[in-house]
C-alpha cells in the first residue's frame, strides 16, 4: 500500500492506495468506523491485494489523520473523500463503509449522485430520518456525559468487548482505543454521534442510486444496528446478509465470509 496525504483547510488526511490490479479493474474504497483507523480493513486489503484496486483512509481526527479539529460534518467527510478520489483519478468506485463509514458513504451518494458503482454497508444504518424515533436522535447528542462517567480502565475493555466477538477483532479494537487518551476518545466519539444526529435531522430525501449490500453481524449489539438493518432492508428493498457469529466489527470477526460477500457483490456489478 502506498501512503499518501491530502491537505484540507483544517489539516491533513492520510490514506493508502494499492493500484496493482491495473487501470481496468474496479476500485474498492474502504471507510472505517468511528474511532477506528485503516487497520480495521487489513483482512480485506490483504484479500483483495492485486485483485482489485483499493483505497483506505484514516478519516479526519482518526489514526494518522491527526491532529484535526472536531469541526467537521458528515458532508465535510464526503467532500474530503470526493477530493481524494478526484486527486487519484478514481471514477465510479465501490464504497465499503463500516459503521460511520457507511454513513459517510450515504452522504457521498447524496452529494454526488451517479458517481458510485456500488455500496457495501457493514454494521451501519440508514441516514434517512424516517427510520429514527425522535428520542434516539436526541440521545445521540448526549453521549459525552455517559462516556465521561465511565473510568478509562473500564471503558477500554467495555468498548473492546462490545465491538467484536473474536479475539482478533477485540485485539484490533483495543489497538484503536490504546492510541487515544480518554479525553481524546470521548471527545471524538461524542462529536461523531452529534455529527450523525445532524446528518439524520437534515431530512435527506436521497435515494441510493447504485446496487447495495447490507452486511450485519449476527451478534452486533451496538445500539439498535440490527433493528435498523431490518428496517432499512425492508423499507428500501435492499439485500441484507447476516454475518455468522460476528459483532459490530464483523469484517474483522468473520473476514472470510465478509470478503466472499464483497467478492460476489462486486462480481455482479457493471463498470
Amino acid at each position: 500500500m502506498n501512503k499518501k496525504a491530502f491537505a484540507t483547510g483544517s489539516g491533513t488526511v492520510v490514506y493508502w492506495t494499492d493500484a496493482l490490479a491495473g487501470p481496468d479493474t474496479p476500485w474498492l474504497v474502504f471507510l472505517p468506523g468511528l474511532t477506528a483507523d485503516h487497520t480495521l480493513f487489513d483482512p480485506q486489503l490483504s484479500h483483495f491485494a492485486g485483485r482489485k484496486n483499493c483505497l483506505v483512509w484514516d478519516a479526519p481526527a482518526h489514526g494518522e489523520s491527526r491532529p484535526y479539529p472536531l469541526d467537521f460534518t458528515m458532508d465535510d467527510y464526503a467532500r474530503i473523500l470526493h477530493g481524494i478520489l478526484q486527486t487519484e483519478g478514481i471514477e465510479r468506485p465501490v464504497l465499503v463503509g463500516q459503521s460511520l463509514g457507511g454513513y459517510v458513504s450515504q452522504a457521498y451518494l447524496d452529494l454526488y449522485p451517479g458517481q458510485v458503482s456500488g455500496f457495501v454497508s457493514i454494521d451501519s444504518a440508514p441516514l434517512k430520518r424516517k427510520y429514527y424515533p425522535t428520542w434516539e436522535v436526541k440521545a445521540l447528542r448526549h453521549t459525552k456525559g455517559m462516556y465521561q462517567a465511565i473510568p478509562w480502565a473500564l471503558l477500554k475493555p467495555w468498548g473492546t468487548w462490545g465491538a467484536a466477538t473474536s479475539e482478533r477483532g477485540r485485539k484490533n479494537m483495543r489497538s484503536f482505543m490504546d492510541d487515544y487518551t480518554k479525553r481524546a476518545y470521548v471527545d471524538l466519539a461524542a462529536h461523531g454521534y452529534r455529527m450523525l444526529a445532524n446528518a439524520v435531522e437534515a431530512e435527506r430525501a436521497y435515494d441510493i442510486d447504485c446496487p447495495v449490500l447490507l452486511l450485519c453481524g449476527e451478534k452486533d449489539h451496538a445500539g439498535d444496528v440490527k433493528l435498523f438493518n431490518r428496517k432499512w432492508a425492508a423499507g428500501e428493498g435492499i439485500p441484507l446478509v447476516w454475518v455468522p457469529g460476528a459483532g459490530h466489527n464483523s469484517n474483522v470477526d468473520a473476514p472470510d465470509f465478509v470478503n466472499e460477500q464483497i467478492e460476489q457483490f462486486v462480481g455482479r456489478l457493471a463498470f
